[in-house]
C-alpha cells in the first residue's frame, strides 16, 4: 500500500482544524529535529474534554495529515482518554503501515497534543 494514500494527501492538501483558536487554554509546540517537522497544537477544554482544537506548523505530508486527522478524532474526547492514545491509534487513522522514520512524523502531533493535555491537567 502506498504511504501517500488519497486520504493522507487530502488531509495534507486540505487540512482540517488548521489555524489558530481565538483564546486557547493551552498552546504547545514541538518539532522533530531530524526532519524539520513542527507542530503547534492549541486546545480549549470544557468539563475535561476537548471542546475545540487547532493546529499549525509545517512538515511532511504524514505529519500534517496525522495532525489534521487527529484533531478531527479528539474533538469532544476526554483528556484522560487522549493521554492513552498510542502509535497504533495513529496508524489506524492514517490507514497505512509506516516505516520507523515515518512513525516519528506520524506521532509528532499526538506527542504535542498529549503534552498540551499534561499542561492543562497541571
Amino acid at each position: 500500500m502506498d504511504i501517500y494514500r488519497e486520504n493522507i494527501l487530502d488531509h495534507y492538501k486540505h487540512p482540517r482544524n488548521f489555524g489558530h483558536l481565538e483564546k486557547p487554554d493551552v498552546v504547545m509546540e514541538e518539532g522533530n529535529v531530524t526532519c524539520g517537522d513542527k507542530i503547534i497544537m492549541e486546545i480549549n477544554v470544557k468539563n475535561n474534554k476537548i471542546e475545540n482544537v487547532a493546529f499549525n506548523g509545517e512538515g511532511c505530508a504524514i505529519s500534517q495529515a496525522s495532525a489534521s486527522m487527529l484533531t478531527e478524532m479528539v474533538k469532544g474526547m476526554n483528556i484522560n482518554k487522549i493521554m492513552k492514545l498510542s502509535v497504533i491509534d495513529i496508524t489506524t487513522i492514517l490507514g497505512t503501515s509506516l516505516t520507523p522514520s515515518r512513525i516519528k512524523c506520524a506521532t509528532l502531533p499526538l506527542e504535542v497534543l498529549q503534552k498540551a493535555g499534561i499542561k492543562y491537567i497541571k
